[in-house]
């Protein structure tokens, strides 16, 4: 039997074979560690609060603000959102690790460390009220430490822990961004930038009840009182009918705010067919049927990126 010797894979710089490896290696570590940090500020929330943000400002400015200004709000606006969600999860880290859509969050699946994961929220929030308060005015800026503050001190310590209402007191937080886009415009607040804090606001009942629907047993486990886990499907029918009529109801009250056929006429379409599946849902729960409630989470999403695309074309054209 011939002997046949292998030569080893060529080594240019004449590292040890070891050594080569540690640079793919360390990488893909580095890679995963940002991901992970990533993954804390809970990316897809930020993106849904800057698509109401830019049309607020843009119809603050009735037309198109500065790019510059533009980009401070959406950079300072994305760091805050980040910074509510960092927090959160370091709140929320004991909860996290008993529900199955969130123990492979960072934090319960142990990637960063609840220390890390603190300084990291603490950096970026300071970072986006800086950034607002320089670039801004004081209003704006006012407005996102305000937000960072409700969303992780009233809604995640207290509400989320202690009342089936807390989705309807956390609203605030979801619907600050439109406020906060207005005030970096005008430096103060009109009844139209009110009317559509007050669109998204009643937006997240029936936004989010579907979604608590679906992890009813996720929330139960974890102690978190969800109006789906305490209350009766009755309850949780009726608020989701009736806040669902609210936003569309809003939406076109502020139609006669400074805008015109082009945001109203989108508007009404995508309200109708947003108020048909919030009542084909909750049909189809009185009768004790499968019934999808993702189907109406993923709808109340187009729905409202539609309404505020709608918002940006009418102050544009």
């Amino acid at each position: 039997m011939s002997m046949i010797t292998e030569r080893p894979a060529s080594n240019p710089a004449g590292q040890h074979p070891a050594r080569a490896a540690e640079g793919p290696v360390a990488r893909r570590d580095v890679r995963a560690m940002v991901s992970a940090y990533v993954a804390l500020t809970k990316p897809r929330i930020v993106e849904l609060l800057l698509v109401t943000t830019v049309p607020a400002m843009m119809l603050a400015d009735g037309g198109l603000p500065s790019l510059w200004l533009m980009a401070v709000v959406l950079i300072g606006g994305s760091l805050a959102a980040g910074a509510a969600s960092v927090l959160n999860c370091y709140i929320d880290r004991d909860i996290d690790q008993l529900m199955r859509r969130t123990k492979r969050r960072p934090l319960p699946a142990h990637t960063v460390s609840p220390r890390n994961a603190l300084v990291f929220g603490l950096v970026l929030a300071a970072v986006s009220i800086a950034l607002m308060a320089a670039f801004t005015n004081l209003l704006a800026a006012g407005l996102t430490l305000a937000a960072i503050v409700y969303y992780d001190v009233i809604y995640t310590l207290w509400l989320k822990r202690s009342t089936p209402t807390n989705t309807f007191w956390g609203g605030a937080c979801g619907a600050a961004p439109v406020l906060i886009g207005w005030a970096a415009v005008t430096g103060s607040l009109a009844p139209a930038a009110w009317g559509l804090f007050a669109v998204v606001f009643f937006w997240q009942m029936p936004h989010f009840y579907p979604l608590a629907m679906k992890y009813k047993d996720d929330y139960a486990r974890a102690g978190i009182p969800m109006l789906p886990v305490v209350a009766s499907v009755r309850r949780v029918n009726a608020e989701i009918l009736i806040f669902a009529w609210l936003t569309v109801l809003t939406s076109l009250a502020v139609w006669p705010l400074g805008l015109s056929a082009i945001y109203g006429v989108p508007t009404l379409v995508v309200g109708a067919i947003f108020v048909l599946e919030a009542h084909r849902l909750c049909r189809r729960a009185t009768r004790g049927e499968a019934v999808k409630p993702m189907r109406l989470f993923h709808w109340s999403t187009t729905y409202l990126t539609i309404v505020f695309v709608a918002v940006a074309l009418d102050a544009l054209i």
